[in-house]
């Protein structure tokens, strides 16, 4: 069961955000938040799986609320449910920690894929946009003082995995370009996030630049 945490200043927002996710046998709403600070204290609470958040609320707004919540707990995705399609604040979203991001206009079936593929360790990133965030991401943190590397010890296929899901290949796309079976990879895939203590590919790929794990 996926557990889900609704995070929306507005409680109409919320109602609405809930009404798309309860007939889903698979998925559960288990608490909603009205702000960044109460966010943080269920996620702490509730366990959630995935935290769907607005971007702009009073007190703390997305941004930080995101910082907090994968301060205090790394292995939930968040995913940014915002009003516009700007690429300049999903890399500040992805930076900070983020799964990826939705537009409120979003669809039941687009909401609902969304929780899913998250859910599973996927990324809801176009695979066209990911290369591009990284790579001006990797430019940005050039800029700074350099972060200490993780202590994980990743193997050489897990390495070239790693490579291929910072490109933005599916799994099935990575295993037919290493010549393994979907399984496969995907057992990779779950080792690599559990070893990076990352919730998703969006953030092992953004972990992978950080680390200088990937070139």
């Amino acid at each position: 069961m996926i557990r889900v945490l609704l995070v929306d200043d507005q409680a109409i927002v919320r109602e609405g955000l809930r009404s798309m996710l309860s007939p889903e046998p698979d998925i559960v709403v288990v608490g909603e938040a009205g702000d960044g600070h109460e966010a943080v204290r269920l996620v702490v609470e509730r366990s959630p799986h995935i935290v769907l958040m607005d971007v702009r609320m009073p007190g703390m707004d997305g941004l930080a609320a995101l910082e907090a919540i994968k301060r205090v707990s790394s292995r939930t995705s968040v995913i940014m449910v915002t009003l516009y399609d700007d690429a300049d604040y999903l890399m500040r979203a992805v930076s900070a920690g983020a799964a990826g991001y939705i537009l409120k206009d979003a669809s039941r079936d687009e909401l609902v894929r969304a929780v899913r593929v998250t859910a599973e360790g996927g990324a809801i990133i176009a695979p066209s946009m990911l290369p591009q965030l990284l790579k001006r991401m990797s430019h940005l943190m050039a800029e700074n003082a350099p972060s200490s590397p993780p202590r994980v010890r990743l193997s050489e296929r897990e390495i070239e995995v790693l490579r291929l899901m910072a490109e933005g290949l599916t799994n099935q796309e990575i295993a037919e370009r290493l010549f393994l079976s979907p399984t496969t990879v995907k057992t990779h895939v779950q080792n690599i996030l559990q070893k990076l203590d990352v919730s998703d590919r969006t953030q092992a790929a953004v972990c992978a630049v950080r680390y200088g794990l990937i070139d």
